[in-house]
């Protein structure tokens, strides 16, 4: 039985100067757990929808599989406390698998809880193409085509999200969770199940962008990265190294620039391109 990503709650609301009853909307929150050929690789607590775009973004993001194809049988397995996203992988790719087994454990939205090194939690991550270039009017058009797609935000103003946008065509896929690493693993699962170009395009976060999510941007191979936070130092220095162009505080009025700039470009009235 599928479970609902929304629970609504009963509350005491303290307003206009005195206490009523309320209900609020707020977003499910569950242990799932993420198995190839019958053991468990990580468990995440999660927003129980899109479960297998979950399931094929991790396994991208995290190395586990270089694409799609490689899962031979998917299976949604519900449990009493949680669900269990059930993956089978066939030759080649279940041998590397058992080479670098590790567990992930963690709470919501961790994606660095368990890992065996600290190696691993800073590994090198592969350098996109060189993609194409923006106009910061571009940028600022797809951050604003947000929040009325963020329709479980909406609802419980709880959840982050995560989009992929191209600017002959708007937001092409948007994913919510209550993790924000979930967000963009749900997110690189729907453009690979939907053979999506990420070099043409802008993903979209709506929250700080640590440096898991610039590994698991460039593991989906998109150039630019564009967030309403802040980045971290450390999100910086890999954009840096990745190549991707990380933009950030990004707001109606503008955005900051971090690293690799050359791709977004200002068209002047006489329509050259000058780098922003």
């Amino acid at each position: 039985m599928a479970r609902s990503s929304v629970h609504t709650g009963k509350t005491r609301v303290w307003r206009n100067g005195r206490m009523q009853d309320g209900a609020r909307a707020i977003p499910e929150e569950t242990p799932v757990a993420i198995s190839y050929n019958g053991s468990t690789q990580a468990v995440m607590m999660a927003t129980p929808a899109d479960l297998e775009d979950f399931a094929i973004g991790f396994s991208l993001s995290e190395g586990v599989i270089e694409r799609a194809s490689q899962i031979e049988s998917f299976e949604v397995v519900p449990h009493d406390d949680g669900v269990e996203l059930r993956m089978w992988l066939g030759g080649d790719v279940a041998e590397r698998l058992q080479l670098r087994l590790r567990h992930i454990a963690g709470p919501t939205g961790c994606g660095l809880c368990g890992v065996d090194s600290i190696a691993e939690a800073v590994r090198p991550v592969t350098t996109v193409g060189q993609g194409r270039s923006f106009s910061p009017q571009q940028i600022i058009a797809a951050i604003e085509a947000l929040p009325p797609l963020q329709k479980l935000n909406v609802e419980t103003r709880a959840v982050h999200a995560a989009a992929y946008a191209a600017p002959e065509h708007g937001i092409l896929a948007l994913r919510e969770d209550v993790g924000r690493h979930n967000a963009l693993d749900k997110l690189a699962g729907a453009i690979a199940r939907g053979g999506i170009d990420p070099s043409e395009g802008i993903v979209l976060l709506t929250s700080r962008v640590s440096v898991e999510m610039v590994q698991k941007t460039a593991a989906i191979g998109a150039a630019v990265l564009v967030a309403v936070s802040a980045p971290t130092a450390l999100a910086v220095r890999m954009a840096e190294a990745a190549g991707i162009t990380l933009a950030a505080i990004a707001r109606a009025d503008g955005f900051e620039l971090f690293s690799h700039p050359q791709r977004i470009v200002e068209i002047d009235h006489k329509g050259a391109a000058d780098v922003a």
